[in-house]
């Protein structure tokens, strides 16, 4: 038998060989290569996360992984065209929040700008959703413009610099994963299944999803709760939503552990942060475009979904046709309801907890959307690093039958793959559940101050 060295040698080349594959050599609609590789990618994960590999060895090799990607162009996304539309519009002075792209090539040009105008209807014929307001919040507007403005003219020099942007929340997230472990009494060790997940690095590092510095911002402001630095922890938190808007589903499981007063503040604070970054674009347009494209999301946009599709069946069986913007709507506010509900009756609510609650709280969120990406779940995987439950790492790998919708250049979605996605990470949770809470689990984490 090979010693335990060589074993950990042979799984981290595999990896190394695996995610090249991937970045290099793998078109989105080859999705049996594309699934063989991330099945080799997700048996050598397990086998580093368990194989006590050193901590600082482990760390390094989940930078490796991602600086394998650094030149690559992504494959498997191609939101990263939108990206740099609207970081041309951004550096050419322009609000991204305005105007369609359709709006922008009919003449004449509303740019004003002939080298900008050219820029634009070459990377038109690119863009996945031309017919839609941009839907990306001030943070990812800057670093789009800033990097289409040392790179106006290079796509590659473009996506290099978004890809350092998120390398480095990503060493960012890993520090604060161990300080939090360690501030809750937990092994360091456990971070390793956020820094080694596949999914991880191949959405967020390879194809350049921006839920890396929603993490980072999240786990920033739980960060500073545990020193009892509200002010900072807001300012993080905002600086979250000014991301993604995703993270405003922390609010409500704030307010009993900070207290109405605290809160209160808090939210001023969180309001301030974003506000100062949605300034720079502010005109009586931008609420209205910009509730537009989150609209269609809610009543238009389905993809890998759970009980949504249940409910669409039941609507064409009913009515005979797609009920979503009943059900889109219906779903929302269910959603709402039970994380209000979970904050409400949250048992014992700590800071230590919190990780535990938005592990909850966004699974129930996600299984009542009517659109999962793959990347959606990252945050998931990093809230799980904070408890025994393993689902979501399940489902980081079950995610990839989703791309089967892209083997042909009509989209289409393969529903018994979504059963098996599901019907997999469901009874993984329900087992968990009802294993685990006979074992009385809870985080141990008395000393954290809360003020």
């Amino acid at each position: 038998m090979p010693r335990p060295f060589t074993r950990q040698l042979i799984a981290l080349m595999l990896s190394s060989a695996a995610y090249a594959g991937v970045a290099y050599a793998t078109p989105r609609a080859n999705f049996g290569q594309l699934l063989g590789l991330i099945a080799v990618a997700f048996a050598a994960y397990f086998w580093l996360v368990r194989s006590q590999l050193p901590l600082r060895a482990a760390l390094v090799a989940g930078l490796l992984f991602r600086l394998l990607w650094l030149p690559a162009t992504p494959a498997l996304s191609d939101d990263y065209h939108r990206f740099r539309w609207d970081g041309l519009l951004v550096a050419g002075g322009q609000n991204p929040y305005l105007h369609r792209p359709t709006d922008l090539l009919a003449p004449p040009a509303p740019t004003g700008n002939v080298q900008l105008q050219q820029q634009l209807t070459d990377l038109y014929p690119k863009l996945n959703s031309p017919h839609y307001f941009s839907v990306y919040p001030p943070v990812c507007q800057a670093v789009f413009g800033v990097a289409a403005w040392l790179f106006p003219h290079s796509e590659r020099g473009f996506i290099v610099l978004l890809r350092a942007v998120l390398l480095g929340a990503e060493c960012i997230t890993a520090l604060l994963l161990m300080s939090l472990l360690r501030a809750f009494g937990q092994p360091k060790h456990r971070a390793l299944w956020y820094v080694l997940n596949p999914l991880v690095i191949v959405e967020l590092t390879g194809n350049l999803h921006f839920e890396a510095l929603l993490i980072c911002g999240l786990l920033a402001a739980w960060w500073a709760l545990t020193r009892g630095r509200w002010v900072w922890s807001a300012g993080a938190l905002g600086l979250a939503v000014a991301t993604k808007l995703l993270p405003l589903l922390v609010l409500p499981f704030l307010i009993r552990r900070l207290g109405w007063g605290a809160f209160l503040g808090y939210a001023a604070v969180l309001s301030l942060v974003v506000g100062g970054f949605f300034t720079p674009f502010m005109s009586l347009d931008l609420f209205s475009n910009f509730g537009r494209s989150l609209d269609l999301y809610f009543h238009t946009f389905e993809f890998n979904a759970s009980f949504y599709y249940l409910l669409r069946a039941a609507g064409y069986w009913l009515v005979g046709y797609n009920l979503i913007a009943t059900i889109g709507t219906g779903l929302a506010l269910t959603a709402g309801l039970l994380l209000l509900l979970l904050a409400w009756r949250e048992h014992q609510p700590t800071v230590a907890s919190l990780g535990q609650t938005l592990l909850l709280a966004l699974t129930l969120y996600y299984l009542l959307a009517t659109t999962v990406h793959p990347w959606y779940l990252t945050p998931l995987i990093a809230f799980a690093c904070f408890t025994p439950y393993r689902y979501s790492i399940v489902w980081s790998g079950m995610v990839w039958l989703s791309y089967a919708a892209y083997q042909t250049p009509v989209y289409s979605e393969n529903l018994l793959l979504v059963s098996l996605e599901y019907g997999l990470v469901i009874g993984v949770l329900v087992w968990e559940v009802v294993l685990l809470k006979p074992m009385g689990w809870v985080t141990d984490a008395h000393h954290i101050r809360t003020n």
